[in-house]
């Protein structure tokens, strides 16, 4: 149903929207979760599951769009745009993550970042938090683990190789921030690829 749902006009419609695309699905896996929102969600539905010929499909397609939505941002971690007051303008958003995706490996002074933006530190890092909903080390990190994942894909690499090239200072804080993000650790990451 989900994915009849994201393939609908309306589906289709709130995602190609101002939201950015969903990678992976935050779980811990072996690990139940009670979600209260989804719960509710699918009780509502019961009675047309029951009924099927009485379905109002407006009202299906409507719980649809809501369990989409909460599960995109629950568990994939999606943010959706809206204005922002006190936060960055479009331009100042595209030239920080340009400068920060282009650094993924060293790190970039937050003075530069500002600098660049036209804005003090202090207003930059406020702003930048309110706009992206993290500060802009987190948003590195997380960004970070997004080309890990591209790199653990590649059985050549070790995971120390993996660390090195996205940044990180060494294997284990690779591993610490990778499990805090995704919940397994890179090597186990990498494993469940396999099967």
């Amino acid at each position: 149903m989900l994915d009849q749902w994201l393939g609908s006009p309306i589906g289709v419609g709130i995602l190609r929207r101002s939201t950015p695309r969903i990678r992976d699905l935050r779980y811990k896996p072996g690990a139940g979760v009670n979600d209260v929102v989804i719960s509710s969600l699918g009780r509502s539905l019961l009675p047309d599951l029951h009924h099927p010929e009485q379905a109002n499909q407006l009202f299906v397609d409507y719980v649809l769009l809501a369990l989409g939505a909460h599960i995109a941002q629950t568990y994939g971690g999606m943010r959706t745009k809206r204005p922002v007051q006190g936060g960055l303008a479009p331009w100042q958003e595209r030239r920080a993550k340009e400068i920060l995706r282009a650094s993924l490996k060293g790190g970039v002074p937050l003075k530069e970042l500002a600098r660049e933006c036209g804005l003090s530190v202090a207003y930059f890092s406020h702003a930048f938090r309110r706009t992206l909903g993290v500060a802009p080390h987190n948003w590195l990190i997380e960004e970070r683990i997004v080309l890990s994942k591209e790199k653990l894909r590649d059985d050549r690499l070790s995971l120390a190789d993996v660390a090195a090239e996205c940044g990180f200072s060494d294997q284990s804080h690779f591993t610490r921030h990778f499990t805090r993000a995704v919940g397994v650790s890179p090597g186990a990451w990498r494993r469940a690829l396999k099967e």
